[in-house]
């Protein structure tokens, strides 16, 4: 059962961070740093995080890491130890098979987490019934945050029929819509509005490309006789996790307007300046190969990493990946945080 501040807040709409997953340089997790990480989150001010998803690197749950229960448990710690409202939203990763999926919902449940997001990769042979009764046997166990993942890094693409029978799954509370396209990220926007559970279910993006636009755009839908408006709310996404002070002001700047009809034309030139920043962050330009290095060399630059390492060898920087991170970096300083940073890292490592 979701509790009824951590509805409001998600209804309401917040900035969630994916969260990464620290290592030394021997590929061995970081404690200190995974979680300093945590901290900076919680003091830049965003209103949940999300661990054990594609950030954090699928990969803790092979037997040869076993990182998954450690991450999430030390992600709680830190929360807990923080003395934060109960609004803040915890959000565990769960994917895998059914019996895989149930196991990770349980374990969330007990360690505290509030919802799981459940992601649909490596479940390609299944059809869109079979995954429907996958999400339903979950959802249970633990508040579904549903997850359209572009198949670039591992989704698959999706019919209208299925978000709408999704969105009419008791237990879901959430969307994050992350295919990297606009006509996939309309049809979940149409399928919810066609659900009696409309007004139940939050939308949020995970585009990292078109982040601010689709925060400032206000859909409307036509259901029989009436006009639903609804709203992309917030965004859960791993591009958060990096800058991430700046990401809570703008995302606040965002809100203010959220409602108006006059949008400030300095904030769609402002997303576009993200989008590029992005594209340096997560290599579209190498199909994402680079995308968790990408978010890991940011980190690393500000000292909240020891280096941009991933558990595989060959998740790394793509060639001249490193050189656009710098570009945006020098390009875009407006968009970072690293004062707030330096002000804090002591803090976050004491």
């Amino acid at each position: 059962m979701l509790s009824f501040e951590v509805k409001k807040e998600l209804l309401k709409g917040t900035i969630i961070p994916a969260h990464p997953l620290a290592l030394t340089e021997d590929r061995i997790l970081d404690e200190a740093s995974q979680r300093a990480l945590t901290r900076y989150y919680i003091d830049a001010g965003v209103g949940g995080v999300a661990v054990g998803v594609h950030t954090t690197q699928f990969e803790i749950r092979d037997p040869r890491f076993n990182l998954y229960e450690k991450v999430l448990s030390l992600a709680m710690e830190e929360i807990k130890q923080a003395n934060i409202e109960e609004s803040f939203i915890k959000i565990a990763g769960i994917c895998g098979r059914t019996e895989q999926a149930l196991k990770e919902a349980r374990f969330a449940m007990k360690t505290g987490y509030d919802l799981g997001l459940v992601s649909l990769g490596g479940l390609k042979d299944l059809t869109e019934e079979q995954l429907l009764t996958h999400i339903k046997m979950i959802a249970e166990i633990i508040p579904v945050f549903g997850f359209y993942l572009q198949p670039s890094v591992g989704g698959r693409i999706f019919s209208y029929d299925f978000w709408k029978s999704f969105a009419d799954i008791p237990n879901v509370h959430a969307i994050k819509m992350a295919p990297f396209n606009r006509y996939q990220t309309f049809d979940v926007v149409r399928a919810v509005c066609h659900s009696n559970r409309n007004e139940d279910i939050a939308l949020y993006t995970g585009n990292d490309d078109n982040i601010v636009s689709d925060l400032l755009t206000t859909y409307r839908i036509s259901v029989g006789n009436t006009k639903i408006e609804k709203k992309i709310v917030g965004g859960l996404l791993g591009h958060w996790s990096v800058w991430t002070k700046r990401a809570v002001d703008i995302f606040k700047e965002i809100k203010a307007v959220q409602n108006k009809e006059c949008i400030p034309s300095a904030l769609l030139t402002l997303g576009q300046e993200i989008t590029d920043a992005n594209a340096a962050f997560f290599d579209p330009s190498h199909d994402f190969k680079g995308s968790i290095a990408g978010i890991n060399e940011v980190l690393a630059r500000q000292g909240l990493l020891k280096g941009n390492w991933c558990l595989l060898e060959k998740e790394k920087l793509s060639p001249n990946q490193m050189e656009e991170i710098d570009r945006v970096y020098e390009q875009y300083p407006h968009l970072h945080d690293d004062d707030f940073v330096k002000s804090n890292i002591d803090k976050w490592f004491a």
